[in-house]
């Protein structure tokens, strides 16, 4: 997934930035069908550091412009965003979007007042276990819906094993193709059900990696 990310930009000139914003928009569409039938649906979206927590913040500004009320919960210092990630931070706070910080006293009153929880804290990115669990433990208390962006934090990607705590989300939304740890049936105890998102890389390219991996 790395490689295709990469080649995306190096071979065919699509800038990182507009894969975030492909990424963005399927995510969205997946959280207003899980939202749907909803009066004034509200939704938490959980941002942690990297490219998963500015997906997370690209995710709450298409949200916003649907309708949906949208509240953005910061696990991170939002100074040490960068990239993409700071881009998409810039935006949501021009508009603005509410913020909370997940050490927020009113948090799990936030999290029990919405319609649905966005898990954009950790991403493929994660190799071990987080120092921190206090918010995926909050959130798997709570047991309110959940749409996992990539994959539920604290999954092994590559082993479908969570490291420690792991999110238990109620759908996850994907990118291009479903992770290796996916094909683990453990893993469905914390993804839920798996939506594959387009971020609008070329199948070109998409079988010229396979080929590739394959072959080594």
């Amino acid at each position: 997934m790395r490689e295709i990310d990469r080649r995306a930009t190096a071979e065919y000139g699509i800038p990182s930035i507009v894969l975030m914003e492909n990424a963005a928009r399927s995510a969205a569409e997946v959280a207003i069908e899980m939202l749907g039938g909803i009066n004034s649906p509200g939704v938490v979206i959980l941002c942690g550091g990297g490219n998963n927590g500015g997906d997370g913040l690209a995710i709450a500004r298409h949200l916003h412009n649907r309708g949906v009320i949208t509240t953005i919960v910061l696990a991170i210092d939002p100074d040490t965003y960068k990239g993409d990630a700071a881009i998409n931070f810039n935006i949501v706070q021009q508009i603005p979007l509410p913020l909370m910080t997940a050490r927020d006293a009113d948090l799990p009153l936030q999290i029990n007042s919405t319609h649905l929880i966005i898990d954009a804290l950790f991403g493929t990115g994660l190799t071990a276990a987080p120092r921190d669990t206090a918010v995926i433990d909050l959130l798997n208390l709570r047991r309110r819906r959940i749409l996992a962006i990539d994959l539920p934090s604290g999954l092994d990607c590559d082993s479908g094993e969570p490291f420690t705590a792991c999110v238990r989300a109620t759908r996850t939304v994907t990118f291009v193709a479903e992770k290796i740890g996916f094909a683990n049936p453990r893993s469905r105890d914390y993804t839920g059900e798996i939506t594959v998102g387009d971020i609008g890389v070329p199948p070109e390219l998409i079988a010229a990696v396979v080929a590739t991996s394959a072959a080594t």
